[in-house]
């Protein structure tokens, strides 16, 4: 297996929004996001499913290795192989790629973040980052292209820890700010044993509200330059978008059960949000 072929198995099996918005992309633009996706998923199935936490950080501390291999041009692992033929072509840089393994390793540190000015810089090294990444491969003329993808990726985390506020609690991580629980009078035993009840529906509309102020403040910065090439961003956030007005549609039942669309659906936003461009 080729490390194209190894990144572009491991996006498939994901599942994820993202991978239908790279069905759209020239096929050199799509290798090179695919290998970009293909790596965050390595690194962050490096937290979410080792149990041990030491053993977490050693591999964490492989990929740094590794990074710095790929950068010096002697990768060893398939993912690292695809990505690294594309780095100066796109402005892939190092410092990127570290600062989301620096985001997979918070949540070995930490388990709740006290305000939304904490959350939010985990989620720029989660998600802003790999906003800044994506938008790299996919094209930029205007540096305010790179604002907007900073900030679309907010709005993607934010809406993914809405719909994962039941799963994450199981796991014993809690992303909704300590004090916005206290705001609406809901407890981490609430989130742990699903108790929904009119406060947290309250709570859950809160982030809502914030998620989807986000998404309008990302769009107002994309330039009508770049819009085109940025289509496959747009598509995931008509993805996400809806996803998160289901989850609004559903009365924030995220606790009981993940909300989710189906790869149907997902297509034929892909489909309608590529030909309106």
């Amino acid at each position: 297996m080729s490390p194209d072929d190894y990144c572009q198995q491991k996006a498939a099996a994901s599942g994820s929004s993202f991978y239908y918005s790279f069905l759209f992309l020239p096929p050199e633009r799509r290798r090179a996001i695919t290998a970009l996706y293909a790596f965050c998923r390595e690194v962050d199935d490096t937290v979410d499913e080792t149990s041990d936490e030491s053993v977490a950080r050693t591999k964490l501390g492989w990929w740094r290795k590794e990074i710095a291999a790929m950068l010096a041009g002697a990768p060893t692992h398939p993912v690292t192989k695809a990505l690294q033929p594309h780095l100066d072509a796109y402005q892939i840089q190092g410092k990127h790629l570290i600062a989301i393994i620096d985001g997979m390793e918070m949540d070995l540190n930490q388990t709740r973040y006290l305000d939304y000015p904490a959350l939010k810089r985990y989620c720029w090294h989660v998600a802003g980052v790999v906003g800044i990444l994506s938008a790299s491969i996919f094209g930029v003329t205007r540096p305010e292209t790179l604002e907007y993808a900073e900030r679309l990726g907010l709005a993607f985390q934010l809406t993914n820890i809405i719909r994962d506020v039941g799963e994450d609690a199981r796991k014993g991580r809690i992303y909704l700010p300590v004090n916005e629980l206290q705001q609406f009078n809901v407890t981490a035993a609430d989130l742990l044993n699903a108790r929904h009840n009119e406060n947290f529906e309250k709570l859950m509309a809160f982030q809502a509200e914030r998620a989807q102020k986000t998404y309008d403040e990302a769009f107002a910065l994309l330039p009508q330059e770049d819009r085109r090439a940025q289509r496959p961003g747009l598509i995931m956030a008509s993805i996400y978008r809806t996803l998160l007005t289901e989850i609004e549609n559903d009365k924030y039942h995220v606790l009981e059960h993940r909300i989710s669309l189906t790869p149907i659906r997902k297509l034929w936003l892909a489909w309608k949000t590529y030909v309106r461009g």
